[in-house]
């Protein structure tokens, strides 16, 4: 799987798996942004019943496997969010999107592993397939 990252340089190509940046590309669907419920939201995204929101404070992530309803808080290690994205086919797979890093969870976003490349300053993360 792929995320595109688009950051204040353009959009990048970067190969999950692999770990491996494969240059800029003008290929860019804006994700749907979801309406929720909570304050301090800077990024959303949603999979099924499987809601994620970054907000704007410590810990950077909301989580809710149930549309919305109730929502937990995760992601207590991670830097502040740029944005989230979470699989079509598979809610358990998250990419999270730091100031300038990609951070992996393939658990709903209970642990996370950060990814190697570095990237310009991040604006927001798609997946791709």
């Amino acid at each position: 799987m792929r995320a595109l990252v688009r950051t204040v340089d353009g959009v990048f190509e970067v190969d999950l798996e692999e770990e491996l940046v494969f240059g800029s590309t003008e290929e860019w669907n804006e994700p749907q942004p979801v309406e929720v419920p909570l304050p301090l939201v800077v990024a959303t995204a949603a999979s099924g019943s499987t809601v994620i929101a970054v907000v704007d404070r410590r810990p950077p992530l909301a989580v809710s496997n149930d549309t919305g309803r109730t929502w937990r808080e995760a992601g207590g290690g991670l830097p502040p969010g740029r944005g989230v994205a979470i699989a079509e086919d598979d809610p358990d797979f998250v990419v999270y999107a730091a100031r300038n890093r990609l951070y992996l969870s393939t658990n709903g976003g209970v642990f996370w592993r950060s990814l190697a490349p570095e990237l310009p300053e991040i604006e927001a993360v798609a997946l791709t397939y």
